[in-house]
């Protein structure tokens, strides 16, 4: 078996990785460690949870041990791009404990944190500086950072920074780094929309796979319950009373109130709970972190953003509460769990209106998810990956013979009345008759077309004679 002895890893690092019982590499470590000591642009796709962090900082703490320079006041020499402030913590203090006996520097950089602490570390230049673009950007534009003595970018979770529409700022930042500098995009999933951005950043890339695009941890045990919208919390509510193994419970739901709601429920319910996303305060967010990492609380619930930083080695199980609409999200979600070589289980509700997701989330992954039958439980009588597509066909219709309408006596014509004249127009004259017309009694006109109201003849003009 490969040591990391036979990575080229200086005598630091490996003191560093036997303080931390690091043994042997992972096999994404295995194949894009020696490719990024030598300095070529790579990108690195690998399941989450298989030490994608090591793979790129070890080789880059290498790298700048062997140059020492120094960065210059407000600059740094690497520059790590992380889409949560959870994931940027827990990457700088991976570097710090790696690099313990190297005796570089390292500082953080994202919202949420003071700016005036931020401005003071980065004031006299740091060799790694990780952090979250918007923040970084906000350095940039105050003149508190400046980024032309880059020497090697690195971006984490690119895919999910793309999904929460930082394109745009690594775009800018792209700009404003040198163009010689080494480039490593490292990603659990590789979308044809992050392989475009990437062809942005890398120069002829090496590119190195573990794994299939999208696949999940093979350690994972997934199940799914269909189960109605309102009985969701309930069906939860059951299963940690019944399951006494689930004693680190990572739960996603879909929007942060949600998670709010749910996390009090659930402690009013009686079980140890908290939760964590975007609305939090960073305090708030390292505190319930702790506490799930300490075993305080046995349920964390947490929003697919701010679960990106999430890093606990023990987690024995993760629930999908609310199941993803972006089914790359479902491989990250439940690779929370099985970290580290350890087993864990991954249990998603489904809702009726959630079926939909779950046939993209088993057409992505390649293999369906075992329905799992419980007393809450709706299961449909066949899985989702085998419901047949609906398909929208015209119904065939029987030709219906023609049938003849029944023959009517004829009607005689109708004479259609003749319109209303205005009072101001003028009336028409009825068509001209011959003196020798007889006048019958229905006959309301005489023969200058002027009205009459009896049969009678019209009676004659006559002139009053003057008395």
């Amino acid at each position: 078996m490969t040591s990391f002895d036979s990575l080229g890893l200086g005598a630091p690092l490996l003191k560093a990785l036997a303080a931390e019982n690091y043994a042997n590499p992972t096999p994404i470590q295995q194949k894009a460690i020696p490719i990024v000591l030598s300095g070529r642009d790579l990108v690195g796709l690998a399941q989450t949870g298989t030490g994608k962090t090591a793979a790129f900082a070890l080789p880059v703490l290498q790298r700048l041990g062997e140059t020492r320079r120094h960065a210059g006041a407000r600059a740094c020499r690497a520059l790590v791009l992380a889409p949560t402030r959870e994931l940027a913590a827990q990457i700088a203090d991976s570097f710090r404990a790696y690099g313990r006996f190297l005796g570089l520097s390292t500082a953080v950089a994202f919202g949420g944190a003071s700016m005036g602490k931020q401005v003071q570390a980065l004031a006299r230049g740091v060799d790694i500086l990780v952090a979250t673009p918007g923040r970084l950007l906000d350095h940039v534009s105050q003149r508190t950072l400046s980024l032309a003595n880059v020497e090697i970018l690195i971006l984490d979770e690119a895919d999910h920074m793309l999904d929460m529409g930082f394109v745009h700022d690594l775009r800018r930042i792209a700009q404003l780094v040198p163009a010689e500098r080494q480039s490593l995009f490292f990603s659990a999933t590789m979308p044809p929309a992050i392989a475009d951005l990437a062809g942005q950043f890398l120069r002829d890339p090496m590119r190195v796979a573990v794994a299939p695009q999208s696949t999940t941890a093979e350690r994972v045990d997934q199940a799914v319950i269909h189960v109605a919208q309102t009985a969701k919390f309930d069906l939860l509510d059951a299963l940690l009373n019944e399951d006494v193994a689930m004693a680190r419970t990572l739960v996603f739901a879909r929007t942060k109130h949600g998670a709010n709601r749910l996390a009090q429920r659930l402690t009013s319910a009686g079980h140890a709970a908290d939760a964590i996303h975007g609305n939090r305060s960073q305090g708030q967010r390292e505190r319930a972190l702790e506490a799930f990492k300490k075993g305080r609380i046995r349920v964390l619930v947490a929003t697919e953003i701010a679960a990106r930083g999430i890093d606990v080695e023990e987690v024995s199980h993760v629930v999908n509460y609310d199941l993803p609409n972006v089914p790359e999200q479902y491989v990250h979600r439940i690779g929370r769990t099985a970290r580290a070589g350890a087993a864990g289980r991954a249990i998603s509700f489904c809702a009726p209106d959630e079926r939909a997701y779950l046939r993209d989330i088993e057409k992505l992954t390649r293999q369906p998810v075992p329905v799992v039958a419980h007393a809450l439980a709706t299961a449909p009588a066949t899985p989702a990956s085998a419901q047949a597509p609906r398909q929208h066909r015209k119904p065939a219709h029987t030709e219906r013979p023609k049938q003849q309408k029944p023959a009517h006596a004829e009607r005689p014509k109708q004479q259609k009345p003749a319109p209303q004249q205005s009072k101001n127009a003028p009336a028409k004259k009825p068509p001209a008759r011959s003196h020798a017309h007889h006048r019958d009694e229905g006959d309301r006109r005489d023969r200058k077309g002027n009205e009459v109201w009896s049969n009678a003849a019209p009676q004659r003009n006559r002139r009053r004679r003057r008395a």
